[in-house]
């Protein structure tokens, strides 16, 4: 089908990669890449192929580089990156390989996007992420309870986004060595105003070290006697930070109204937040998460819902939506306190689908697709993404008068996401300040 900025086609019964390519006249190879099909003989009908339609391209000469091919169409090594993600984030090129120099684009604006990711992602990952990125934020530094920085091994992922003219930003979280965000490490920090002063040159001198753009502050479950104190913390980092040049961004869990009761959400006081910080990200995503009941990640309506409430409390052009790039695999029938869902990205979705012989479908209302299989007796049902719900939840930034949106998570493989981020988005300057 013909989407609001690109072509996502629907795969329909009998088709492959090749007959959709000869369609609209594109590239096999360019095709697989930008969707990442294992098999191109093998399609899951109702599965979303993102089409981008080539304007101009340029087949290599002897003597050229890449950065001689983007100065003479006068474009950029970042726009050739994201237009031809066969190249994985690398100038390396071949005489008469063929480049994608500009593609039929209709954006819906400039944003600024950033992405999360654990230090054990993949160079090619990150390689391929990265151009499309303002911001990476390597997850997660923590903090012992006399306010020392618990060291992440993310020199290389700095590197690397520095390369791509990436700004890197510390993540500073609350989670334990279990894993889990610890309600009594916030409670403790928040309320020992003279440890703040010590957890702020430790991480201010980490952030001269290793060249970080901005802190990013994400404490939750912190519960309704702990607001205040969070909003004055981040006052704090943010009286602190700005005038030597760094930004502050802090987390919010997906509120809808002030008063909405639970220890992740009383603890999150929106509009002391959002005038304490520079951005905010909305974390519009886990509806359907690890523990619960069979849904889609980001339903469109729970998003708008919580970015409905959010603009009246925080003004828009402070807010980053959180985009999940991640499924879940539910076992059926949902057991509350039993079941487990398992976690996969779109290319592991796919090829389950494809494997197991299921129809992918598409839920109009909460805009994502799922499909049912069966395996030793035990019925399924698996909810992802796919172009048609990235596209939908980028639609949001113009829609609301977002700054952006920040992925969570990099580490997951997605190259259609990238291949409708290129379609859909301009990538504005970073700029927290």
């Amino acid at each position: 089908m013909r989407g609001v900025v690109m072509i996502i086609h629907i795969v329909k019964p009998g088709e492959t990669l090749f007959s959709i390519a000869n369609q609209y006249g594109v590239s096999v190879e360019v095709l697989q890449v930008n969707n990442s099909v294992s098999d191109p003989q093998k399609l899951a009908v109702g599965q979303s192929v993102a089409v981008a339609i080539p304007t101009v391209t340029h087949t290599v000469m002897p003597g050229d580089t890449l950065v001689s091919v983007a100065n003479e169409y006068g474009t950029t090594l970042n726009q050739l990156y994201k237009n031809n993600l066969l190249l994985e984030g690398r100038p390396d090129i071949f005489e008469g390989q063929t480049l994608i120099i500009y593609i039929e684009r209709d954006p819906v604006g400039a944003f600024q996007l950033g992405g999360y990711a654990y230090p054990f992602i993949t160079e090619q990952l990150l390689n391929l992420s990265l151009p499309f990125m303002n911001y990476l934020m390597p997850f997660t530094y923590g903090f012992t309870l006399d306010g020392q920085l618990i060291p992440l091994n993310d020199e290389e992922m700095i590197n690397r986004a520095k390369v791509y003219g990436t700004r890197p930003v510390l993540h500073l979280s609350t989670l334990d060595e279990n894993d889990v965000f610890s309600t009594e490490n916030a409670t403790f920090i928040l309320n020992n105003r003279n440890l703040w002063e010590v957890l702020f040159n430790n991480l201010l001198a980490t952030m001269q070290a290793k060249g970080y753009y901005a802190l990013d502050v994400d404490f939750e479950f912190l519960g309704r006697e702990n607001a205040p104190k969070y909003v004055e913390f981040i006052s704090f980092m943010r009286s602190r930070l700005n005038p030597l040049g760094y930004g502050v961004i802090v987390a919010l869990a997906p509120k809808i109204s002030d008063d909405q009761p639970g220890t992740l959400y009383e603890g999150h006081d929106y509009k002391g937040l959002g005038e304490a910080a520079n951005a905010v990200l909305v974390m519009t995503y886990e509806w359907g998460y690890t523990f619960g009941p069979p849904l889609a990640v980001s339903p469109i309506p729970n998003m708008r819902q919580v970015l409905e409430y959010a603009i009246t409390r925080i003004d828009p052009s402070k807010i980053f939506e959180g985009i999940s790039n991640y499924g879940y695999d539910f076992t059926l029938p949902f057991v509350k306190g039993e079941s487990v869902a398992t976690s996969l990205s779109t290319r592991q979705a796919v090829d389950l689908a494809i494997s197991m012989g299921s129809e992918i479908m598409y839920d109009e209302n909460a805009m994502a697709p799922f499909f049912y299989y069966t395996k030793n007796g035990n019925r399924h049902v698996v909810w992802f993404e796919d172009a048609r719900s990235i596209q939908a939840k980028l639609q949001l930034l113009p829609a609301y008068g977002l700054k952006g949106a920040l992925y969570w998570n990099l580490n997951r493989e997605n190259n259609q996401n990238l291949t409708v981020i290129n379609s859909t988005i301009n990538r504005s300057p970073a700029s927290l300040l």
